[in-house]
């Protein structure tokens, strides 16, 4: 049966289908450190909506489950691939199909890089908000599939904020339009929202109509600001948002995960113990909300120091774009992705300590802390997750959802953090939530076994 399937692959799309072992063995895999079991039966690299139309009508006739993929820089295993599965690529189809400044949107194809989307952008004099750390590497269809933020969303927005509408190709090979060019919209039931997230169950996304921005207009001052552990940098980060000034980017790395980005990198030591608050603001009020935070980290214990320049300033962003690098450096790594409210911020530091204490671990963390999203780190030699990886992430999650929070901010479900979603959402929303998805994919063969465990 699976030759068949390839076979008709092949007569349809040709080229665009490839079974070679190394291409096969990459799509089992993403950022995770997770990978599928077994081999994809093949990958189709398409190119255009009809390509990935004729892959998912093929795959519906012949009940083959199909795994929505981009870039693969997912850190959940959402777009792994394995026996007896079509990974669908959709990283090819990477153009900028209009760009409207007047009307501040843009319509892209979905395999288009953030960073490279920005750059064709730039001369128009409109960006795109959402600003994952990987935004070298991840792609705007990922970006949707995942609900993704970045290092900008406490300001700006994460990807929700940004979309206008979607092109969705359903299990069946259908095209749907979904959403509006307007920037207002509320006819019918909103699909482009139930869209963004839902980690390839629903559809594939073929392009995405996006909500843009003006070019940021004065200048962007960046700060840092060392404190002696990474609860008083926490309390700093809490201060710094209550005091009502927005900065544009407010980032805390913790003694370990500052430690080991420093070495990466071949910068000086950190002092032992410290942790870091890195702070950016922008527009023309810029150096005056930077002195407002540089009085407040001061007070709250912080050793401030400002960036002389731009330069200067990417340079000290670079240190928490340099996390996930600095992390692969010490074994494999399992990255967690919880959000609580930005109050509670001091107390889910408290919570990883006490983690860390009782299951006898050291778990490096990072946070968006403009937003109350912390990335938490487990490190461990091999392949496998070890048992107590497993113990401990799952006190990790539960602390989280006491203070009020979430299993995940931007990475999405996937497969790691299945077994607990229903802890979140309750038993009636989380087959309500199945049920939907079956309106959709009837026959359950988009990304079967993510989100929703069996």
């Amino acid at each position: 049966m699976s030759a068949d399937v390839v076979a008709l692959l092949r007569a349809e799309l040709g080229e665009r289908v490839d079974t070679r072992p190394a291409s096969l063995e990459a799509a089992r895999a993403d950022k995770s450190g997770h990978a599928a079991t077994g081999l994809p039966l093949a990958i189709v690299n398409a190119a255009s909506v009809a390509d990935v139309q004729a892959a998912l009508r093929i795959a519906s006739a012949t009940r083959t489950p199909v795994v929505p993929r981009g870039a693969g820089t997912g850190l959940a295993g959402g777009a792994n691939t394995g026996g007896g599965e079509i990974s669908l690529s959709v990283r090819a189809m990477d153009r900028v199909i209009e760009v409207r400044p007047d009307d501040l949107l843009a319509v892209v194809e979905p395999g288009i890089l953030n960073a490279d989307l920005n750059a064709l952008l730039e001369p128009h004099g409109v960006w795109w908000a959402p600003d994952p750390a990987s935004r070298a590497i991840s792609t705007v269809g990922g970006n949707i599939a995942t609900g993704a933020g970045g290092l900008l969303c406490a300001k700006y927005g994460v990807v929700r904020d940004a979309v206008l509408g979607v092109d969705l190709v359903l299990a069946d090979g259908r095209l749907l339009h979904l959403g509006h060019r307007s920037v207002k919209g509320v006819t019918g039931l909103d699909l482009t929202s139930l869209v963004i997230g839902s980690e390839g169950t629903l559809g594939v996304v073929v392009g995405a109509t996006l909500k843009l921005r003006r070019l940021v207009e004065g200048e962007r001052v960046t700060l840092t600001a060392l404190f002696e552990g990474v609860r008083a940098a926490a309390v700093a980060s809490a201060a710094v948002t209550a005091s009502g000034v927005q900065p544009a980017i407010m980032e805390l790395m913790d003694a370990t995960s500052l430690a080991a980005v420093h070495r990466l990198l071949s910068l000086p030591a950190p002092p032992v113990g410290a942790a870091q608050l890195t702070i950016q603001t922008d527009g023309p009020v810029a150096a005056d909300e930077a002195r407002v935070i540089a009085d407040v980290l001061t007070a709250a214990g912080g050793h401030v120091s400002v960036a002389a320049d731009a330069v200067e300033g990417e340079a000290l962003l670079a240190v928490r774009r340099a996390m996930h690098p600095a992390m692969e450096t010490l074994g494999t790594t399992l990255i967690e992705d919880v959000s609580v409210p930005r109050s509670a911020l001091p107390d889910m530091f408290d919570e990883i300590a006490r983690i860390e204490r009782e299951f006898g671990l050291v778990i490096p963390a990072v946070a968006h802390a403009g937003d109350g999203n912390l990335h938490p780190n487990f490190v461990f030699d091999g392949p496998d997750v070890p048992a107590v990886v497993w113990d401990a992430a799952e006190e990790l999650f539960r602390a989280a959802l006491a203070l009020g929070g979430t299993l995940t901010g931007e990475h999405g479900i996937g497969v790691l953090k299945r077994r607990w979603l229903a802890d979140e959402l309750g038993d009636d929303q989380w087959q309500l939530q199945r049920d939907i998805a079956r309106v959709f994919d009837p026959l359950g063969i988009l990304n079967p076994g993510k989100v929703f465990a069996p």
